[in-house]
């Protein structure tokens, strides 16, 4: 369900996704629900992930798979495979969408690359890998709680789950991060995605996933809502606000010194 959830959020940020769908896998007696992943690959196509790009830009004792933010973003001007601003807006775009879905391990290995190997040409892969989002390890005694208590619902928005990118030893959180507006590229990249996310889009997607119970509908519905408002939205509309009365500041420059003239 989170694999699911996740990258059919990212589909509705208009942020290439791998496609999935939900089937049931019979072994024997038993029954379960799983998670169908088409291949990205083709012949002569293969998946590259970022922390082998990585590996071959930075030098430090956490190789590839060190997930400091400085080391990243020191990649993305390094490297020579794809164009460093492309790169940089779709990682931040991509950070975005993990923020709202509680996304805690989107490290190195699992965001990447198609590798041509007949051109010797590189694109950035489309999403994949959202199993570690949602509340994965939630049973329907933990969403009651969480449903019924506004501290624990609080607590796994403001605190937890993080994010796997650190800045130094510390792991980001997610609230604090984007709330400080400390970093322009992130802003522009809430700026761009928060608009096209919305809640009644977000609503009619849990709604059509038929094996879910009501008390899990109201869960997803209320976690992704209530995230949003929060992480995203609160942000977004200062960024916002910002911006505009920047541009009116600008404008009436322009339109004084007009007059001058």
């Amino acid at each position: 369900i989170s694999e699911y959830l996740g990258c059919h959020i990212f589909e509705l940020a208009q942020i290439p996704v791998q496609e999935t769908l939900l089937g049931t896998y019979h072994d024997g007696n038993k029954e379960k629900l799983v998670v169908a992943c088409k291949d990205m690959t083709s012949v002569g196509v293969v998946l590259q992930d970022f922390a082998s790009l990585k590996n071959q830009s930075v030098t430090s004792e956490r190789n590839g798979y060190g997930t400091e933010l400085s080391e990243i973003l020191y990649t993305f001007d390094e490297q020579m495979a794809v164009e460093p601003e492309q790169l940089r807006r779709f990682f931040w775009d991509m950070f975005v969408v993990d923020a709202l879905i509680g996304n805690w391990d989107r490290h190195n290995g699992n965001w990447g690359f198609l590798y041509n190997q007949a051109t010797d040409e590189m694109r950035i892969a489309p999403v994949y890998d959202c199993g570690s989002s949602l509340y994965p390890q939630a049973d329907e005694e933990i969403m009651k709680l969480v449903l019924e208590n506004k501290g624990e619902r609080r607590s796994r928005i403001y605190n937890r789950p993080v994010s796997a990118i650190r800045i130094g030893d510390k792991k980001i959180n997610y609230y604090d991060y984007i709330s400080s507006m400390e970093n322009e590229d992130l802003n522009n990249a809430l700026l761009r995605v928060v608009p096209r996310i919305k809640e009644d889009a977000i609503s009619a997607l849990v709604d059509s996933i038929p094996t879910l119970s009501d008390l899990q509908r109201e869960f997803y519905k209320m976690m992704l809502i209530e995230r949003k408002h929060i992480i995203l939205d609160e942000t977004y509309d200062k960024i916002a606000r910002k911006k505009e009365e920047l541009e009116n500041e600008c404008q009436s420059v322009r339109t004084n010194i007009r007059r001058r003239r």
